[in-house]
């Protein structure tokens, strides 16, 4: 019998990690029936997989209001719990437990939700922990944002940002398999017992490096990253883009987006700000095109890919994506809002995991004179670039993880 997995992943990010890993699995084990069970939103990272028979998406799904984010705020916990978190989980939490019984392994990708849930399943099973990093603590906060000495005393007595229970249900007999995102990080569990591993990070696997291509010459080149989560997206867009030059050389934004805002959505903001519907460049593979002065912006679902190692700076307010160009050794400028993903805590957050190669500003004023003085300086982008490579490591770490799991969770074969 073909060996089965069940995947549990939390979250948009945890989704994208958990498909590069599956697809990776998938190569090394062609015969191994994979499920997924997204435990916060639908789950459409994995549709175009799920459509090519690599794997299925099994039990509830559903949209909640937080997008995921519910321990960071009051009102997105009771806004999920009035949209039927309760009842979802319970669901969740029996289809898990039904596979549980079965035997057969569940590998959790994310944080302590899965983790809790594999283990209460009963059977063997793994963990991909994608949040923390002791880079978060290990490092300086961003001039000008403070200190948290509470929670950096705290850490550091422990040695981890993982806490106690966690390293519990890693340290299980039956936890096959613990791969965390950095070598420190490893480290750090390893003092408490906890075998943990870090085999590479599949954030920055699937990108090419491809030459500028002729509809960008001359231009600076700014990649902005409002995220994916509605309304706050739109929210902080409208944001980034008061931050933009008004007058000075040709310049082309690459506003990448996912599956949403759609490129209709987003006209009547862009008119209102005076820009201009234009032609779009030949192969550029943008949806939209406007023009205001000197900025050109242009507007492509599904084209981070493509754009990101394109771009001099990025202007972001996400998450995941925001690793990855960093990691690509593009420097970025941030800009926290009321959330409920990209506040203020997350933005300071982000920047320690990153060494700095992502800067939070306190608004769009000192956003726009950040990023003038980053465009002037090539030597200071540079450095910054070279720091995000390091921080997020190379690629490969699909494939690095795919062999792990193969040998501690599934059957010979």
């Amino acid at each position: 019998m073909p060996s089965r997995l069940l995947v549990l992943s939390n979250g948009h990010g945890e989704d994208l990690i958990a498909l590069r890993v599956v697809e990776a699995l998938r190569r090394l084990r062609p015969a191994v029936e994979v499920a997924v069970l997204p435990l916060v939103g639908k789950g459409q990272a994995f549709a175009g997989a799920e459509a090519a028979g690599a794997l299925h998406r099994m039990g509830p799904r559903r949209d909640l209001p937080s997008g995921g984010f519910s321990n960071q705020s009051l009102r997105g916990l009771l806004g999920d719990l009035a949209a039927g978190l309760p009842l979802l989980s319970w669901q969740q939490w029996r289809l898990v437990r039904r596979w549980g019984l079965g035997g057969d392994p569940i590998l959790a990708v994310g944080d302590l939700l899965p983790l809790l849930l594999a283990w209460a399943a009963g059977g063997p099973y793994g963990f991909i922990g994608t949040p923390k990093s002791d880079h978060t603590w290990a490092s300086p906060p961003p001039p000008g944002w403070g200190h948290t000495p509470l929670a950096d005393g705290y850490h550091r007595l422990k040695g981890s940002e993982w806490d106690p229970w966690e390293w519990a249900l890693m340290a299980r007999r039956r936890c096959r398999l613990v791969a965390v995102r950095d070598p420190l990080t490893a480290r750090g569990l390893r003092r408490h017992g906890v075998e943990a591993t870090a085999p590479g990070n599949p954030m920055m696997d699937g990108f090419s490096a491809e030459p500028l291509p002729a509809w960008l010459a001359g231009q600076r080149r700014l990649l902005l990253l409002p995220g994916s989560r509605l309304p706050e997206a739109l929210g902080n867009l409208v944001r980034l883009l008061a931050a933009l030059p008004s007058d000075g050389e040709p310049t082309t934004v690459l506003l990448a987006t996912g599956n949403r805002p759609e490129p209709e959505a987003l006209a009547p903001l862009l008119r209102q700000r005076g820009f201009e519907p234009m032609a779009l460049p030949a192969g550029s593979g943008a949806a939209m095109a406007w023009r205001r002065g000197p900025l050109r912006l242009l507007v492509g679902p599904g084209q981070f890919g493509a754009w990101a190692g394109w771009s001099e700076v990025g202007l972001a307010t996400a998450g995941t994506a925001t690793e990855q160009l960093v990691g690509l050794g593009v420097p970025a400028l941030s800009l926290p809002g009321p959330g409920p993903q990209f506040k203020a805590g997350f933005a300071r957050r982000q920047s320690r995991l990153l060494g700095g190669a992502v800067r939070p500003c306190q608004g769009p004023q000192e956003l726009a004179e950040q990023l003038g003085a980053l465009l002037a300086n090539r030597a200071e982008r540079e450095r910054l670039g070279f720091i995000g490579r390091e921080r997020m490591g190379p690629e490969g770490g699909s494939e690095g993880l795919a062999l792990a799991i193969a040998a501690r969770l599934l059957k010979p074969g």
